[in-house]
């Protein structure tokens, strides 16, 4: 008993010097004492393995290797910020919003990390899981990588609620960064080349054992809890975030107005530069968590806040050449070749010139000095000339290329595209090969074993042409086309023929339409439920749809009213594929089925998220405008006038929450 009570104790003051030294940066002891005292804990642990606790502070030095990260649903959709770069931006966000709820906004600010996006997951306090951002909608659990990171807590104090699910940035601090660096260099190793994807490397590495070794830290920045448990505002829940043990940041200010946030982000500019760790934006969030509720979501963000973004680093160098890419779309994006420069820890050789405007605009010549920047911090972008250096002598202007670069088709461009166009899609081999790529990618079909290369081969030998050629492949054709190739074609049979039971939403986000993507797939799926009411729906119907904008509907409607784009969509019928939801283990009930609601205002028992699931599960259709066929407007408090205006005008009812749940009770 007196073992067991001095381990627990050792655990307990560990923790307790862990917390005070990561979280608020107050060392309590020395380090020689702190590091007596966990050999103590130790050597305890060892003698007495039946007091093992897999919360111990000792457990943070990782368990060795793991073969994979498991995929994991989100229980929330775990999505990124839109992005501003101007104040002029800010304010358009702001009266965005305010046309919305029609009140004035109190925003909170916080300092935008330059790290990888982790969620964290506690039952009874108690560290259970942590999953990566993914695709937003899955993520992969890293949890015994996260464990090793000293300023997160295993166990909650104080008060903290039964579930809570908390969101952040894992990041590596420049001090941390360099001399993880160094030993790098002095082991004979390649360093990163910044601390973002250090970080996202280390968070990413199987062997769990070495992420403890490196200096990784992470801020906590927002919770997810039920609607009994949330508090009122965004910076209250980062107060009690704060009770609870994590590590939160300081630098944090609530603003009552958008000129006290522009206010927020210009001190920013500099600061920036002598902070410990990298940041390269501010974040703006809508304080107040019921407003958060009424204003929602996009199909790709919150509409209650967007991330600043700092102007990007610039350098010059030398336009040796232009190259011209063909997309899968037929789109022609032409490439500076550079004279390779650093630029924001990276080498740069190539940089996109976006299109012939863009090219004019700057009036670029090869042999050109160009400033080069990261659009985004990402992507490297040509944004101007240094017309002083140019030789006026040996200097030509530019001549956008007026045919494809490979199969030497006529180029178009229509009036209101900035993009050239290659049109010759079924015989132009990028647009072919980019097709086939894009559709068996593992965002769409997953099909194992047709990499770009093989995809390149079948072409070359006439094997396929489109998509649909796929499910055409027999087993006898593959085997010729590789030495001892028995296996390797039968695991690309096997990848297809499996790819047949690949649900409906990931096919037809493998369709490549152009401005459907993953997430527009799931929302039109699960609102349409089948291949042929999207084949069928107008331009007014899919734009009522919830996320769904004008350029997405139109671009759906001259999809599908091309003969061959329809005849594939019959193919792919023939050969079994999912083109419609299946929906067995989803609905509770079709109380609701052909009944279109709105969706407007704040609610008490559920949030705006979970009343449209629940509308879903009961076979009816969310929809985000309202119309004459709009059969009731489900309204909370706070409902746009505009809105109630104009269901009144045409007579809609209105249901309160209590009075929908009796109607699906």
């Amino acid at each position: 008993m007196e073992v067991e009570n001095r381990i627990a104790f050792l655990r307990e003051e560990i923790n307790k010097y862990n917390h005070n030294y990561y979280v608020l940066d107050k060392s309590l002891i020395s380090d020689f004492e702190f590091d007596k005292t966990l050999e103590e804990l130790i050597f305890l642990e060892e003698k007495n393995p039946q007091f093992h606790d897999p919360l111990s502070p000792t457990q943070r030095v990782g368990n060795g290797l793991s073969d994979q990260f498991k995929a994991v649903e989100h229980k929330h959709r775990m999505l990124s910020l839109g992005n501003t770069y101007s104040e002029q931006d800010l304010i358009d966000f702001d009266n965005r919003i305010k046309k919305i709820v029609e009140t004035d906004i109190e925003y909170v600010c916080e300092l935008k990390y330059d790290g990888v996006s982790i969620s964290l997951i506690y039952i009874d306090g108690v560290f259970t899981q942590a999953l990566t951002r993914g695709d937003g909608f899955k993520g992969d659990d890293v949890s015994q990588n996260i464990k090793t990171i000293k300023s997160i807590p295993l166990k909650l104090s104080n008060d903290y609620p039964s579930e809570l699910e908390i969101r952040g940035e894992v990041f590596l601090p420049l001090k941390g960064f360099d001399k993880m660096n160094n030993s790098r260099i002095d082991l004979g190793l390649d360093p990163f080349a910044n601390p973002r994807n250090a970080a996202s490397g280390s968070v990413k590495t199987l062997d769990s054992s070495e992420v403890a070794k490196r200096p990784l830290d992470c801020f906590l920045y927002y919770t997810l809890l039920s609607k009994s448990e949330q508090k009122r505002t965004h910076y209250q829940s980062l107060e009690d975030a704060k009770r609870w043990g994590f590590k939160v940041p300081s630098e944090i200010k609530v603003c009552n107005n958008i000129d006290q946030v522009i206010e927020f982000v210009n001190s920013w500019n500099d600061k920036r530069h002598y902070l410990p760790y990298e940041i390269d934006g501010i974040v703006i969030k809508v304080n107040d968590l019921s407003i958060q509720d009424q204003l929602g979501f996009t199909a790709k963000s919150p509409r209650w806040a967007i991330s600043y973004k700092f102007k990007a680093e610039q350098v010059s160098t030398i336009l040796n050449s232009v190259d011209y890419q063909v997309g899968r779309t037929g789109a022609i994006t032409p490439v500076a070749n550079l004279e390779p420069v650093q630029l924001a820890g990276t080498i740069v050789k190539r940089a996109s010139l976006h299109n012939e405007d863009q090219i004019n605009k700057l009036d670029l010549r090869i042999g050109d000095k160009v400033y080069v920047e990261k659009g985004g911090e990402i992507i490297p972008k040509v944004i101007a000339v240094d017309i002083k250096q140019r030789d006026l002598f040996s200097s030509v202007p530019f001549n956008y290329i007026s045919n494809c670069p490979v199969c030497h088709s006529q180029l178009v461009r229509s009036e209101n595209d900035a993009k050239h166009y290659c049109i010759n899609s079924d015989e132009c081999p990028p647009q072919i090969s980019g097709k086939i790529e894009h559709f068996v990618s593992r965002k769409a079909m997953n099909i194992d074993g047709l990499g770009s290369e093989t995809i390149e081969l079948l072409i070359e030998q006439k094997l396929i042409k489109s998509v649909i050629d796929l499910y055409s492949l027999k087993l006898e054709q593959l085997l010729p086309l590789k030495k001892n190739g028995q296996k390797w074609a039968q695991n690309i049979i096997e990848g297809i023929i499996a790819s047949k039971q690949i649900s409906f939403d990931k096919l037809l986000f493998g369709l490549g339409i152009r401005f459907v993507g993953a997430t527009v797939s799931k929302v039109l799926v699960n609102h349409f439920k089948n291949i042929n009411d999207i084949m069928n729906a107008s331009i007014e119907e899919l734009e009522n749809v919830d996320e769904i904008g004008t350029k997405i509907a139109h671009s759906l409607v001259s999809h599908f009213q091309i003969a061959e784009n329809i005849n594939s969509i019959e193919v792919l019928k023939s050969f079994g594929l999912q083109l419609e939801l299946n929906q067995e283990n989803n609905l509770l009930s079709e109380k609701l089925k052909d009944k279109l609601i709105v969706i407007s205002g704040v609610f008490e028992i559920y949030s705006r998220d979970e009343l449209k699931k629940i509308i879903e599960q009961h076979a009816g259709k969310n929809v985000a405008s309202i119309s004459k066929k709009t059969t009731f407007v489900l309204a909370g408090d706070k409902i746009g006038p505009s809105k109630r205006t104009k269901a009144e005008s045409l007579g809609i009812p209105f249901l309160s929450e209590s009075e929908f749940l009796n109607l699906i009770s």
